[in-house]
């Protein structure tokens, strides 16, 4: 088995071995992954925090011992916090917020041996409701985009996943895993700020995911992230008048 780390700001996870293939997940600098399958040009890989599986270039990672992978299993994340920052090892590199400092201690991150220095914001991760909605605000506005993880585009779950992913809770990467997660509640009168809503399309699948935010209203990216309101029905846009997505369940998580 090999083992494998992200050096790079944002890697595309595509759901086949080629460029033109549908970009389904982005692996964020730091994260982890096992190597399940290796052709000439991509891998197959399984990342450590959620298990999601996808295809990467082999241009864009980086091989790292097993004990090393090991060890940053049992590590508390150290993440990043600023929506965009600089990490420097020979060159300054941006990164996104949620990003990790593998084995970081002192301002400095290490892959391989090799020292990275970072001067930003970080967090060990810690749960606090509260905090959650300061880490969701951080995304608004951002745009939508399929497989996204970061500000500069993000989907539904990349976006309920990167909220928890910074208080130190790992969630599933796609809504209808996120669903499995957490106490289920019976009506959104119940919930509570930082409490996730799923929605599901005329088959019943679940197809969205939002973190409720006070005053019956939700955060979530559709087209981007945004704020409207939510009811038992579902999500309401005051815009147009309409709701846009049906509610099908409202989950706990912490």
């Amino acid at each position: 088995m090999q083992y494998g780390i992200s050096n790079l700001s944002i890697i595309p996870m595509r759901s086949e071995g080629a460029d033109q293939s549908e970009m389904v997940n982005q692996i964020l600098f730091g994260e982890h992954f096992k190597i399940l399958e290796t052709r000439k040009k991509w891998s197959r890989i399984r990342l450590a925090h959620d298990s999601y599986e996808g295809w990467i270039c082999n241009k864009q990672w980086l091989n790292i011992p097993e004990e090393d992978y090991k060890q940053l299993d049992k590590d508390v994340s150290t993440i990043t916090t600023d929506i965009l920052d600089i990490i420097t090892k020979d060159h300054h590199q941006p990164i996104v917020i949620g990003s990790i400092l593998p084995f970081y201690k002192s301002g400095h991150a290490l892959i391989n041996n090799e020292m990275y220095k970072f001067d930003g914001h970080i967090t060990p991760g810690f749960v606090n409701k509260e905090k959650l909605i300061e880490n969701a605000l951080i995304y608004l506005n951002a745009p939508y985009l399929w497989g996204g993880r970061s500000p500069i585009g993000i989907d539904c779950s990349g976006l309920t996943q990167m909220i928890y992913r910074l208080q130190g809770i790992d969630l599933p990467r796609d809504a209808y895993q996120q669903a499995k997660v957490g106490t289920t509640l019976s009506f959104v009168e119940e919930s509570e700020p930082g409490d996730l809503a799923f929605f599901d399309n005329k088959e019943g699948e679940i197809t969205h995911v939002g973190m409720i935010l006070k005053d019956n209203h939700i955060i979530h990216a559709s087209g981007k992230v945004r704020i409207d309101r939510v009811d038992q029905q579902g999500i309401f846009n005051t815009e147009i008048g309409n709701h846009t997505h049906k509610l099908r369940l409202i989950k706990s998580i912490c």
